[in-house]
């Protein structure tokens, strides 16, 4: 269909798109179709079990050349996003979560995000977390302790790189937010280009530990993996004790 100049839409879920990788490769990817990839169930999904957490799509799409990655924060950048990576020439995916939406009000229309952009919702000062998907409400609840500034980034790739330049810039410590391995995923995309850009900055990722979260509610998922305000909290404090190691 994308060859024939058609805009394909393949909804499908993360785990199943594991199932498909050499195609989306091969024929995909490589012939730089356009083609939108919905990719529904992405991160904890509570009772379908851990075969299906959708834990590990941003590492490995995020590998791939010609790919544009959206992970929106709630249903109206959704949206938004998703009409955005249709609109755009190539191929692109859009990850969301299993589950109801946040209750976000719906703009009118179809409007766009610019892809490759981010948006500051809190500013704080000392510390900012960089958000990509759907823990913006923990960002924004570990924010008001830690009184930090709030990134949500909405892009995994490619990355707002000015922004992330000026939070280091204004800020002692970056904490990287995702439902995604920590392994490969967005945090690790933002230390790659600080380190391909010579900048040394205090950096945490929270995410995905590297094991496999058990069968569970979707909320009780996330407390398992740590992804929570409190987590959050965790990682500033202990990343400013005293003989404390930067990662980066």
């Amino acid at each position: 269909m994308a060859c024939d100049g058609l805009k394909p839409v393949l909804a499908i879920y993360s785990t199943f798109l594991q199932r498909g990788y050499d195609q989306l490769i091969h024929d995909v990817a490589l012939q730089e179709l356009d083609v939108t990839l919905a990719i529904d169930r992405a991160g904890l999904v509570g009772q379908d079990g851990p075969t299906h957490h959708g834990t590990f799509d941003l590492s490995y799409l995020r590998c791939i050349p010609n790919m544009v990655i959206g992970a929106p924060s709630d249903e109206n950048q959704c949206r938004k996003m998703l009409q955005s990576a249709w609109l755009h020439e190539g191929p692109a995916a859009v990850r969301y979560p299993r589950g109801e939406g946040t209750g976000a009000a719906i703009d009118a229309g179809l409007p766009t995000v610019e892809i490759g952009k981010a948006s500051v919702v809190r500013q704080g000062t000392g510390i900012a977390i960089l958000n990509f998907g759907v823990l913006l409400d923990q960002a924004l609840l570990a924010a008001e302790t830690l009184n930090a500034t709030v990134v949500d980034m909405r892009w995994v790739k490619p990355l707002d790189a000015a922004m992330i330049l000026s939070l280091v810039e204004q800020h002692d410590m970056l904490i990287t937010l995702e439902e995604n391995a920590v392994a490969g995923g967005a945090g690790s995309g933002v230390a790659e280009f600080l380190a391909e850009s010579g900048v040394v900055c205090n950096l945490r990722h929270i995410g995905i530990a590297d094991h496999f979260i058990a069968h569970a509610g979707q909320g009780e998922c996330r407390q398992l993996a740590g992804l929570t305000a409190e987590s959050i909290i965790a990682a500033a404090q202990s990343a400013t004790e005293p003989n404390s190691q930067q990662a980066l």
